[in-house]
């Protein structure tokens, strides 16, 4: 039986390819961000940097368009032409939750466990994603990269949401769930107990767990059976 103190209190999810759905969203804002900065569908720079771009999903998206891009400058268009494209993507109802999510987060609130959405998008994308289904209640709090520092695969955003909500007295009370080898990185560093990989988005089950996952799951509508296995 797993001691009270190290009950799971704090659950940090993920949002796009973990609790959202998001169509290949990414990709095609990428393509408009990559147009802006002169670089054209079909040429070779274009597919290696769609080869980072995916290799690096759940990174902070202004970190990726710094690596590929240099100057700050130009990482800051990149950026901005790829919020306003994923922008218009969602406004046009490309967005949809992972079955199954929105039941899941309202169980683990149910019994109990503070709820934190974070994400790689900016603050204005995340808002704009959370509207469009209805989700701007859902959750205990919301977290971008701006808010806690540094996004993934940095420890930052998990760290930032014990900070925040005060839910839990320890690391180890703290389960994280994602899609990506850097939501693994990031619940790994910060110490979580459970760092649940789940396979609705970029990442197969070999790169989570090699990136740290201690369970790989069909989707997140599965975590409160793990938490609670964890816990028994």
């Amino acid at each position: 039986m797993t001691a009270m103190n190290e009950k799971i209190g704090l659950v940090v999810l993920d949002m796009a390819g973990t609790t959202v759905a998001d169509d290949g969203l990414v990709e095609q804002a990428f393509a408009a961000a990559a147009a802006e900065l002169g670089v054209q569908p079909g040429s070779a720079r274009h597919a290696e940097q769609l080869a980072y771009v995916r290799a690096t999903m759940g990174e902070s998206k202004i970190s990726v368009f710094r690596h590929l891009f240099g100057d700050e400058q130009r990482a800051q268009r990149a950026n901005a032409a790829f919020e306003e494209a994923y922008g218009r993507l969602v406004d046009a109802g490309h967005c949809a939750p992972v079955p199954g999510a929105r039941a899941a987060i309202e169980r683990l609130r149910a019994e109990g466990r503070t709820v934190v959405l974070t994400t790689g998008f900016a603050r204005v994308t995340q808002d704009a994603i959370l509207t469009a289904l209805g989700w701007s209640d859902l959750a205990d709090l919301t977290l971008c990269p701006a808010d806690a520092g540094r996004g993934r695969p940095y420890p930052d955003m998990v760290l930032a949401a014990l900070l925040r909500t005060g839910a839990v007295d320890a690391v180890q009370r703290i389960a994280v769930a994602g899609d990506t080898s850097y939501d693994m990185l990031s619940g790994r560093r910060a110490g979580a107990s459970v760092v649940a990989g789940v396979l609705t988005g970029a990442h197969d089950a070999q790169a989570l767990r090699a990136a740290g996952a201690t369970a790989v799951l069909p989707s997140v509508a599965e975590l409160p059976d793990l938490i609670a296995e964890y816990e028994s």
